[in-house]
């Protein structure tokens, strides 16, 4: 298989994601908190990596440079998922209040306090209105995170084998 077959696909993969999240947004009118927004942003910055990484069509070391920055990526992802997961199972008296909407954060707020509030997460963040097959938006988030992330890896792991 070429390796850029690879990077197209995780790039398509990423692209379908991103245009569920806009779906859901504005024709099922689930507003996204900000923890999905920064979600968002890592999908994004993965779609980044993989469109890159198939203009390119590295050889071994592009692909472990790809694979290291999309992991890192995908690692930050994985981890506001898996906070966002955790808020959503917390029991309801152990909910955070409700804080400000992000744009307000990002109008009043030093970038590391916004990012401190935003991951602390807040009420919003706990609700858990869309479902499929058991798991809400966050749950799936942090999967398609880590198989992107794997997928990476292989992809490098791939481009070593066929340049030996």
């Amino acid at each position: 298989m070429n390796i850029r077959i690879g990077y197209i696909f995780g790039a398509a993969v990423c692209i379908a994601l991103l245009g569920f999240g806009l779906y859901l947004q504005h024709v099922e009118g689930l507003e996204p908190c900000p923890l999905c927004v920064f979600q968002r942003v890592a999908f994004i910055a993965l779609l980044m990596v993989f469109v890159v990484a198939a203009l390119h069509g590295p050889g071994k070391t592009g692909a472990a440079v790809y694979a290291v920055f999309g992991g890192l990526i995908a690692a930050i992802g994985t981890g506001i998922s898996a906070r966002h997961v955790w808020l959503q199972n917390l029991p309801p008296d152990q909910v955070p209040a409700c804080g400000p909407g992000l744009s307000y954060m990002l109008e009043q707020y030093a970038v590391t306090r916004m990012l401190e509030k935003v991951l602390s997460g807040s009420g919003e963040c706990a609700e858990a209105g869309w479902r499929f097959l058991g798991l809400t938006i966050p749950g799936w988030s942090l999967l398609w995170f880590v198989l992107l992330g794997v997928a990476l890896v292989w992809l490098a792991v791939r481009a070593r084998r066929v340049a030996a």
